[in-house]
């Protein structure tokens, strides 16, 4: 039985409201990984952001506010989370 995917935009949504980015950009990659097992677990995605919520910290902590931000959707269908976070003026 497959689990419900969540889409992109609901994702970017969340984002927005949590971590007010300057830049953002979701993808639905789910597509690509179509007959792989983990795709009946939920989407498959990749996110860009650029946010001053990321400014001063490490690559580990960054991701924990992106799943901090995606806490109640990545139950409801979200497989695998491919994250790029950054702060402003980062490369």
């Amino acid at each position: 039985m497959s689990r419900p995917h969540v889409s992109a935009a609901a994702v970017e949504a969340c984002l927005r409201e949590r971590l007010q980015p300057l830049e953002l950009q979701v993808h639905d990659d789910s597509a690509a990984h179509a007959g792989h097992a983990g795709a009946r677990e939920g989407s498959h995605l990749s996110v860009h952001i650029v946010s001053p919520r990321f400014a001063g910290l490490g690559r580990v902590a960054r991701h924990r506010l992106v799943y901090d931000a995606l806490s109640t959707l990545m139950p409801q269908g979200i497989h695998a989370l491919a994250i790029d976070a950054r702060a402003p003026a980062e490369p």
